[in-house]
Formats: C-alpha cells, structure tokens, sequence
C-alpha cells in the first residue's frame, strides 16, 4: 500500500513539473506578444498575465519537484 502511495506521487509529481514547465513556456511566448510589449514599453514590467503564468509555473514545477524527491 505504502509503494503504491510513493509511486502516485512520484506520477503527480512529474505531471506539475511538466505543468508548471508549460505554464513558464506559455508565459514566455505570452512576453513576445505585441501587447505586452507595449504593456512592457509603457509601465517598464512584464503583464500581470505574463507574470501570473511565471509564478503559476514556477510554484507548479518546484510542487512538483518536491513530490518527486520526496515520494
């Protein structure tokens, strides 16, 4: 019981790594955009969604490598 426990959260593990890697990469591609550009000209920091899918994606993927290590 307890290994199937460990290797269930090693899988959700490796699923909010790769969660929270696509959530940086959307964010990145997010930063290219034209609007955010000008957001980014204009005010001198990244969009409030660009920065929401950072965090989001950074929280995800440390979460998820915490899993993994631990389980």
């Amino acid at each position: 019981m307890a290994n199937e426990s460990s290797a269930l959260m090693k899988v959700i593990g490796i699923i909010l790594m790769v969660a929270g890697a696509g959530l940086a990469y959307w964010g990145y591609q997010m930063s290219g955009s034209i609007g955010s550009q000008l957001t980014q000209a204009i005010s001198g920091a990244a969009s409030d969604a660009v920065m929401i899918r950072y965090i989001g994606g950074a929280a995800s993927f440390l979460a998820g490598l915490f899993l993994l290590v631990k389980g």
